[in-house]
């Protein structure tokens, strides 16, 4: 499953309604440091604005939109273009809060690929090469993600959090590939837990914020 096609007529009520431009928080190339494209470069795109609230949030100054963060879809294009991306990632924030299509058509057009990662608690937009679902329990995500993900990513918090990695995992499709993550303030307690986890549930495999190790975004 390379690419996610979502039905064009679908037509959610977003908590904010911008599209183009965009608020965007920040912007910079770097390395995935986290999932399955763990060491790919990518040039992310993080998107203001969050409906979700976790209370561990590592970037937590995404939460609100101020005016003067908000960015034209060609300005960001041509920096995207400047940088040689061949990889985008939009995140958040939450970045299903906005209708994505016009960014993810011209970056496509360009034959760029665009990752998107997600709680998936809004209606998934536009044709996306690879989503990354990783749902929260501070607001239930939607159905949708669960066949149109490609990989999902639970964070881990504490000990009960596994078996609710596993009521998550229970519900996705086969071609879902299945991540835990330690909590970065709680990783040297959760992840030795983890490991011996997936040693025990091989379905799984173990994400890591490889980024903060480099000290790199």
């Amino acid at each position: 499953m390379e690419k996610v096609k979502i039905k064009k007529n679908t037509t959610p009520k977003f908590a904010y309604g911008a599209r183009d431009p965009l608020p965007v928080m920040e912007h910079f190339l770097t390395l995935q440091g986290e999932g399955n494209w763990t060491g790919t470069a990518a040039y992310f795109i993080r998107l203001a604005g969050c409906d979700v609230g976790c209370h561990w949030c590592d970037v937590k100054e995404s939460w609100g939109v101020a005016a003067e963060q908000h960015m034209r879809v060609l300005d960001l294009i041509e920096i995207v273009i400047a940088h040689k991306a061949q990889h985008v990632v939009i995140t958040g924030g939450e970045p299903t809060i906005y209708d994505l299509r016009p960014l993810v058509q011209s970056l496509h057009s360009l034959g760029i690929k665009v990752h998107l990662e997600t709680a998936g608690v809004h209606p998934l937009l536009g044709d996306l090469d690879w989503v990354c679902f990783s749902p929260k329990k501070f607001k239930a995500p939607l159905d949708e993600y669960y066949t149109n993900a490609h990989e999902l990513k639970v964070v881990i918090y504490n000990r009960h959090d596994l078996q609710w990695a596993e009521s998550h995992a229970s519900r996705c499709a086969d071609h879902v590939k299945l991540f835990l993550q330690p909590e970065w303030d709680r990783r040297e307690k959760m992840l030795p837990m983890i490991i011996a986890y997936i040693q025990n549930h091989p379905h799984w495999r173990l994400s890591q914020q490889t980024h903060k190790y480099m000290g790199i975004r």
